[in-house]
């Protein structure tokens, strides 16, 4: 270092050479919560029972190690977040710097923003301490009176911001409308519109609240009377140190603001600024002549300790550059004043081209030139222009111009036009700025230290300030080389615009907006700016700022230093060598600062808002000042010091929101000289806030408040005797109730398998019967006949379900219930009772010994044509009496030489010896004889038979001997053409390959075989019967079930609602064990809405009856209603579990009971019972498919009543069966609801106002404005400003009724797809992304209250994301799935909003219904474009690039911690391949850990090959095994794995 340097340094005070100070810093967690829904899943193979114990146990084993570890790290992290002794709000903020932001208002800006609302205050303030945001707090605070004001039916006034330069007028606009959701005009003279408009002046004040403005447009309007000082409530100056002179500012007060004499009549005044001091002088005076010029008092802090907290101070650094040449001529100058020195025009240039050479260096001075030539000419043109055209109007110019003529002028365009010329032609060649003396030392000196800090890539903004616009532009022109600017800078100019007409400075002023864009996303990394960045533009941290030329006041010092406010930053002085002026200067401006600082600190000491941190340990040691109290038990003693701790580590074990610290907050009120404070505690705290006592210092305020509510705490038995908090921070036992039992196999049940409408009159015989047809309209495997079916008891209405027939041929079972009952005789019950024995030994070779009394139900022939059927014929004209007849008369049939060709053809034969073969005849072949050979297009099992007898003969040889030794087989029977009859009876399912059957030719001799006296039409239908049977009986065990519940559902509804059809029916991604054929669609998809249902039923029911829950309570409350064992257990105590479907058909079962069996094969053991086995979680999951059949039964799609959910309600009642649910239909919930003691018909103004604006956002008009403002209120806004609760309990609310609305919009919408895909693709529509978008779109995000300037700036760069995604969309709907996740404040009030209207309309759906058609429902008409958005879940994104490296045998499990030291509770998950983990994540719930662990086990799989997966893993799970695997007919023909 130079001596030189050495020497500069020790004249400049120390006291903030070497500053470091820290910038608060917390990293904010965006809980994307994209779904409450769980993908746990494993894919073994069908006989992996066995290796998914394997599998538990080792995770168990591991489980238990890896719980250990945590429970560890937890208490390790607990022992260092001990809460520490705290004296002031000072220490306390200087503990938790390096942890978080600050994101609430500060201690200090709220006494401000007290002191503002009481009297005309001047807040001094550095730059960046957040002076900005109490003009916010005191405008909302003003708006809010002057709304009741108009309310009232007085003039309307407002509220003006001024700043003082267009650019301002942008930002300051910006930064209000995110900050306050009323209505917001700017104006500036340049903007193209007519300021001197008396009717524009009259439409700003009458529908704005705020207007932005330059002062200048202010003074003008004033003057023209468009507007008075009276008129206008509020005048807030930015940058108020310029008030001085004949500035704008100092005009306006004294032109417009003094001469109003009365006080009553002026508007209140806030001035804002880093210094009241801008001119040399005695500090003291100019001080207070600001002070009297604004009519208001400095108010400030102790000292800067506080704030340098909050925003860091920079480490100031000297670079001492060589002395300059002094102004010398460069080449191109030389060229120029050789040819054109005599013009005057060029006499001011010539002079500052030899300065540009001496500062900056003659390469600059020759570059300079090109320009500078340029914009003299466009300053003539202009002036003469202006000259030509006052003339012609009789105008006087804006500017006096000599007295050259308009040819003198043009005389010298000409010569500037001929001295551009010979500029261009100059070449400028490419600058060197090492070994080379084209650039000046201090150009160099300033090279070397920006090269320095970007030598690598780097996220560093560097702001490098001088004074004049040439200069900004030359360096920045230098760096437009690369051998210069290297490649990692990326420069450019930022400066303001001379006098130029409108639409030039309309376009500088839009360079101005863009360059700074760039600057804040990094595109551009170092900025050259002149004065204009330095005081009131929103410039992002800095790492290096740069004065390349010297401040030439304090305020420009401290403005310019506010830049650099990034850790660890630096403030570069630049200094030339021996200069005296330059030394002098930087000595100047910080011992003006420290004087400025102590002219704040000699303030009264109610204009100073904080105690300085001595004058706090003074009073708080002072024990005559102090209270305590003593706990008669425990003799703990709590005291105002000890107070602060106890409430900050009560507070810390509160669940607070992510966005939110768990903290007091501290409120002040002043009171003259005394002070008292509110202290307001988080939302889930029972006690919101308590009022301190009035104190003579702001810190004993403060800890009066504290002592009162820890007291109050006590009270309410929130501390215990130790004044320790009665509850741990920890999530309610209950939060992991869904995976609290298992959905593995379980315990085992009865198993209903008869309907008990079966048992009705059963053992008398009836005198009349119900008839119900069953028809094939579609056709059977052969001409058919419909069947009767004939009960005691009528029918419900069956829905029609398909029949496979041959080679899978699909055909529709119909049945028609016969409205008019049939009269039966005892000989008419005879006959149909002879024709069902008849069915069951012809058909099915079973002989029964059974009356009437003993029978069921009956079968009969019917003679009517399928589309003749309908419910209101005559039962009896449709039986055929005559084939009832013909059966009750008939013996067996058995051959007869004198049978005819009519007696053989088209008849049924069956074998009373082989139940496998039956015919259909369909011919004679007088070509055969019985000992013919079998004729080849038979299957005759491999040729087994010889002869067509030995075909047809199913008896043993011994047993054929002696038939033929009764009666020899008649050598001239005729050799009839058969077709055999189907030997598969599940025609429930769709065949098999190997179940294809096609019509089996056979050649047959009658004399073996027996003639059935049915028909063959008649058989045709029958062969049907069975699985026909089976099917309705479950339908009628499924209704027992709804009688059981009270609940109304159609038998295909309830039966869907029953049926399992896997052992593991709701793992999805797994392949179905033990997969059950036939039994039609299963429970998943009614499950997904009877879940969505549930939850939205029982969040309505929680938020009704318990108006003082916050929305924590109401989670465990709902959890406790809705888990799966509250479900399991109610179920199990209904015995819901007999009605369950899990058996396919089976032949054996599908007959009558109470029938003797005398022939045929035996049915099982005589009382028998039937038992299946199942999970408890699948139970439960049955309970909610039941619901969602309730609901569906009877929802009527795009027209809903309160009627039409009554059914659904009442099936929830049933099921959760507890006191928090105990409504049975819609309108109870209404009836129930306690209205909160809050939400009163004396609404504010604002809240009128804030109704009227989201009314235009959405078309719904609020009856209760307090509810919609509500919605709107975030937990960190403190209830001392708006007494009113969060919007956390409407969002609850809210989000169950948006997931109703979603899902019944994608189950209608897509009937046939599956629970998984219809879960996956609600995360699109629920997901907190689309959510956040949708509440930019409709503006909600303008009406949030937030007490936290992080969510303020979040929201607003996401609003910017949001509308720069849907610009580049160009119309897509998918716009919002390229976005990064919103703050979670925005997918919630969303929520909120729509639990407020629901609850303001008493609790019309409608209005979800509407909100969701018009804001939701067009962004997803085509969910195929979501797919991708689906599958980006990690746990789904898992299972299915596991499944395509053809591995099965993986599993996701998790498990609480079986460790409780902590008293906290952590769940931790592990994705498990082969037995060994590969991925683990723990959080607070077991979906979060699942996510962390998918996340961990994806990056060690993707990118692999299939080969070097199976080799890095050890997998050999077989890739034949799966193609082997059959596929499944569930859920409405979904494929599922097997």
């Amino acid at each position: 270092m130079s001596a030189q340097l050495l020497d500069v340094q020790k004249q400049i005070p120390k006291h903030d050479l070497d500053d470091d100070h820290d910038i608060f810093d917390q990293d904010y967690e965006n809980d994307d919560s994209a779904s409450d829904e769980k993908y746990e899943g494993s894919k073994s193979p069908l006989t992996g029972a066995a290796l998914k114990r394997k599998q538990r146990a080792r995770f168990d084993s591991w489980i238990e190690e890896t719980a250990v570890e945590i429970v560890k790290e937890q208490m390790r992290q607990m022992s260092e977040a001990r809460p520490n002794e705290i004296l002031t709000t000072k220490a306390l903020v200087a503990d938790q710097a390096s942890q978080l932001i600050v994101n609430s208002p500060r201690e200090y800006q709220l006494e401000l923003f007290e002191r503002a609302k009481k009297q005309n205050t001047i807040a001094v303030l550095d730059t960046g301490s957040g002076k900005t945001l109490i003009a916010v707090l005191l405008l909302k605070h003003v708006i809010e009176q002057e709304l009741e004001r108009r309310l009232a039916g007085q003039t309307p006034k407002i509220s003006v911001f001024l700043v003082n330069s267009v650019t301002l007028v942008f930002q300051q606009a910006a930064v209000l409308e995110r900050n306050l959701d009323y209505e917001i005009a700017y104006l500036y003279g340049s903007m193209g519109v007519s300021t001197r408009d008396k009717e524009l002046w009259r439409t700003i004040r009458n529908d704005n609240m705020v207007l932005v403005c330059t002062a200048e447009i202010l003074v003008q309007c004033l003057g023209h009377s468009f507007i008075t000082i009276d008129q206008i409530n509020l005048l807030i100056f930015d940058e108020a140190h310029h008030t001085k002179k004949d500035h704008p500012y100092a005009r306006l007060i004294k032109d417009f603001y003094a001469p109003q004499r009365d006080k009553a009549k002026r508007p209140r005044i806030f001035a804002m600024t880093a210094s009241p001091i801008d001119a040399k002088g005695d500090l003291l005076k100019i001080a207070c002549d600001l002070e009297d010029y604004l009519d208001s008092r400095i108010a400030t802090v102790s000292d800067l300790a506080m704030v340098q907290k909050c925003i860091s101070r920079p480490k100031e650094e000297i670079a001492c550059y060589e002395t300059l040449r002094p102004p010398f001529e460069a080449p191109l100058h030389q060229i120029i004043q050789s040819r054109f020195g005599n013009l005057g025009v060029l006499e001011k240039l010539l002079r500052s081209s030899k300065i540009i050479a001496s500062e900056l260096g003659p390469w600059c001075s020759d570059a300079w030139w090109t320009s500078v030539l340029k914009e003299e000419r466009l300053e003539r043109l202009e002036r003469r222009n202006e000259h030509l055209q006052g003339r012609r109007r009789g105008h006087s110019l804006p500017y006096p111009i000599s007295p050259e003529s308009i040819a003198g002028i043009d005389q010298k365009i000409r010569q500037l036009e001929e001295a551009a010329r010979v500029a261009e032609a100059y070449y400028l060649r490419v600058p060197q700025y090492e070994h080379s003396d084209d650039l000046s030392t201090k150009v160099r000196q300033m090279i070397i230290w920006t090269r320095l800090h970007y030598e690598h890539a780097t996220n560093a903004r560097c702001i490098v300030f001088v004074e004049r616009r040439d200069t900004a532009r030359l360096l920045e022109k230098i760096f437009k080389y690369p051998h210069i600017s290297g490649p990692h800078l990326r420069t450019a100019s930022f400066i303001g615009s001379r006098s130029l007409p409108s639409e030039d400075e309309r376009a500088s002023t839009r360079q101005q907006v863009l360059t700074m864009d760039k600057f804040r996303k990094g595109d551009i990394n170092l900025l050259f700016a002149t004065s204009i960045a330095e005081e009131g533009l929103d410039i992002p941290d800095c790492n290096l700022v740069v004065r390349f030329d010297l401040y030439k006041t304090m305020i420009a010092y401290m403005q310019s230093r506010g830049r650099a406010r990034h850790r660890n930053s630096k403030y570069l002085h630049m200094i030339e060598n021996n200069n005296r002026e330059h030394v002098e200067m930087v000595r100047f401006v910080r011992t003006a600062e420290e004087k400025m600082r102590q002219f704040c600190r000699s303030l009264p000491a109610d204009r100073i808002m904080d105690e300085s941190e001595e004058d706090s340990k003074r009073r708080l040691n002072d024990l005559s000042r102090q209270k305590i109290y003593e706990h008669p038990e425990s003799k703990a003693r709590l005291s105002y010091k000890s107070s602060l701790v106890i409430l900050a580590h009560f507070v810390s074990t509160l669940p607070h929101a992510a966005e939110t610290t768990a903290e007091p907050v501290y409120i002040p009120f002043g009171y003259s000289q005394q002070y008292c404070y509110e202290v307001v505690l988080p939302g889930s705290s029972l006690i919101p806030s308590v009022m301190g006592n009035i104190e003579r210092s702001k810190i004993l305020a403060k800890c009066s408040a504290a002592f009162n509510a820890c007291l109050k705490l006590l009270e309410g038995g929130q501390l215990d005797s130790n004044f320790l908090p009665t509850h741990q921070k920890q999530l309610p036992a209950m939060r992991n109730a869904r995976l609290a039992i298992t959905s593995k196999k379980g315990n085992m049940y009865e198993m209903m398998i008869k309907p008990k409408i079966w048992e009705v009159d059963r053992g008398t015989s009836p005198g009349e019967l119900f008839l119900t047809v069953l028809d094939l309209p579609q056709g059977c495997e052969r001409p058919h006949c419909p069947i009767g079916l004939l009960t005691r008891t009528r029918m419900p209405d069956f829905p029609a379900f398909p029949l496979f027939l041959l080679a899978g041929r699909q055909s529709l079972l119909q049945t028609t219930n016969i409205t008019t009952s049939l009269s039966i005789t005892s000989e008419q019950l005879t006959q149909v009772g002879k024709y069902t024995h008849t069915v069951y030994l012809d058909v099915f070779g079973k002989q029964f010994e059974a009356g009437p009394q003993d029978m069921s139900y009956w079968f009969a022939p019917l003679k009517i044509e399928p589309e003749t059927i309908h419910s209101a014929v005559d039962p009896s004209s449709i039986i055929d009496w005559d084939a009832l007849q013909y059966v009750s008369c008939d013996t067996e049939f058995e051959w007869d030489e004198h049978w005819t060709e009519n007696s053989l053809i088209n008849r049924f034969f069956w074998d009373p010896y082989d139940g496998g073969k039956r015919y259909f005849t369909s011919g004679i072949d007088n070509s055969l004889s019985m000992n013919s050979p079998v004729p080849d297009e038979v299957d005759n099992a491999g040729g087994k038979k010889k002869t067509i007898k030995d075909f047809t003969v199913s008896l043993w040889t011994k047993s054929l001997r002696k038939y033929e030794e009764i009666k020899p087989y008649d050598v001239k029977q005729p050799v009839l053409r058969a077709e055999r009859m189907m030997e598969r009876r599940n025609l429930l399912d769709a065949p098999a390959n190997h179940q294809k059957e096609s019509r089996a030719t056979a050649y047959i001799i009658p004399q073996p075989l027996k003639r059935s006296s049915l028909s063959t039409r008649a058989v045709a239908m029958i062969l049907t019967i069975p699985c026909i049977i089976h099917r309705l009986e479950s339908y009628l065990i499924a209704l027992e079930a709804c009688q059981l519940l009270g609940i109304s559902i159609p038998p295909g509804l309830a039966l869907e609602a029953l049926t399992k059809d896997s052992d593991n029916t709701d793992e999805h991604e797994e392949m179905q064990i033990r997969f059950q054929r036939g039994m039609g669609k299963n429970y998943e998809r009614l499950e997904f809405l009877g879940d969505c249902f549930l939850k939205m039923a029982t969040s309505i029911a929680v938020y009704t009856q318990n108006p003082d829950n916050d929305e924590f309570e109401f989670h465990v409350k709902r959890m406790l209603l809705i888990c799966n064992q509250t479900l399991f257990e109610r179920a199990r105590d209904l015995q819901i579990t007999r009605y369950v479907r899990s058996q396919p058909f089976s032949r054996r079962l599908w007959y009558q009971e109470g029938l003797k069996l005398i022939r045929g094969k035996k049915l099982g053991k005589e009382g028998e019972k039937h038992e299946h086995s199942l999970g408890d979680k699948t139970v439960a999951d049955i309970c909610e498919a039941l619901i969602g059949a309730a609901f569906l039964a009877h929802n009527k799609q795009n027209s809903w009543s309160p009627e039409s959910w009554r059914n659904a309600v009442h099936a929830v009642t049933t099921f959760v069966s507890s006191e928090e649910h105990s409504q049975h239909k819609w309108d109870d919930y209404l009836a129930g609801y306690i209205r909160p003691k809050w939400d009163g018909r004396n609404f504010s103004a604002a809240q009128l106002h804030l109704a009227e604006k989201v009314e235009r956002e959405h078309p719904y008009h609020f009856h209760s404005p307090k509810i919609l403002q509500v919605a709107f209120k975030h937990p960190s806004y403190p209830r001392a400003w708006l007494d009113l609760p969060s919007y956390q309990r409407l969002e609850f609310l809210g989000d169950s009724l948006l997931d109703m609305a979603c899902v019944t919009h994608l189950f209608y919408r897509y009937p046939t797809k599956d629970e998984q895909w219809l879960t996956e693709h609600k995360m699109a529509m629920v997901s907190n992304r689309f959510l956040g978008a949708l509440c930019i779109k409709l503006g909600f995000y303008k009406h949030l209250l937030a007490h936290h300037d992080a969510i303020k700036a979040q929201v607003s760069d996401y609003e910017t994301d949001v509308m720069e995604a849907e610009k580049l969309g160009n119309g897509t709907k998918d716009y919002w799935t390229a976005i990064k996740s919103p703050p979670k404040c925005l997918p919630d009030i969303v929520e909120a909003y729509v639990g407020a209207i629901f609850v303001d309309s008493e609790f019309d759906y409608n209005q979800v219904q509407r909100f969701f058609d018009m804001h939701i429902k067009p962004f997803f008409e085509d969910m195929t474009i979501y797919d991708s958005f689906a599958n980006d879940h990690p746990t789904v994104r898992l299972h299915h690039l596991l499944d395509n490296l053809g591995c099965t045998r993986y599993r996701l499990m998790a498990k609480d911690t079986p460790y409780d030291e902590t008293r906290t509770s952590t769940c931790i998950a592990a994705v498990m391949i082969h037995e060994n983990i590969i991925g683990k994540g723990t959080a607070a719930s077991g979906k979060n850990a699942k996510v962390k662990a998918s996340k961990d086990a994806l990056t060690k799989i993707e990118g692999l090959a299939r080969f070097e997966f199976r080799h890095k893993f050890k997998c050999d799970c077989s890739q034949t095994s799966a193609a082997k695997l059959g596929r499944g007919d569930v859920g409405g023909g979904q494929d599922t794995a097997v």
